[in-house]
């Protein structure tokens, strides 16, 4: 199976959705190679799994954009990745994003939104 990823993307504000697929390392690809951002929005709305593999790759996203800068935002978790967040008590440490948040984000970011959907095999 492959894992497609989206982004939409201004001049410093990027969200990426996984559309499908699982394996996280290619998340893991894709989100360290954008560069020049203030803020990465991680869309979990299609995530319907959530392993330790996924968890971990959280817990690393979450130290890389702290380690550069970044500010991570989690938005849309499926009532299940919600729940393995509480359950591993994630939630204190990730940002959990409500939509409201995001439109903000987006309102305080400068530039036009660029669209890019990339599959990774």
């Amino acid at each position: 199976m492959s894992l497609r990823i989206k982004f939409e993307q201004t001049s410093d504000v990027a969200v990426v959705r996984c559309v499908r697929g699982e394996a996280p390392h290619f998340l893991k690809d894709a989100v360290t190679s954008l560069s020049g951002l203030r803020v990465i929005v991680l869309d979990l709305s299609e995530v319907e799994m959530l392993d330790g593999g996924g968890l971990g790759m959280l817990v690393f996203l979450h130290k890389w954009t702290r380690a550069t800068g970044i500010q991570l935002n989690l938005v849309n978790p499926s009532s299940f990745v919600l729940e393995m967040l509480t359950r591993t008590k994630l939630t204190s440490v990730l940002h959990i994003s409500s939509i409201v948040d995001v439109v903000e984000i987006f309102c305080n970011s400068d530039g036009s939104i660029e669209n890019v959907d990339r599959a990774v095999a």
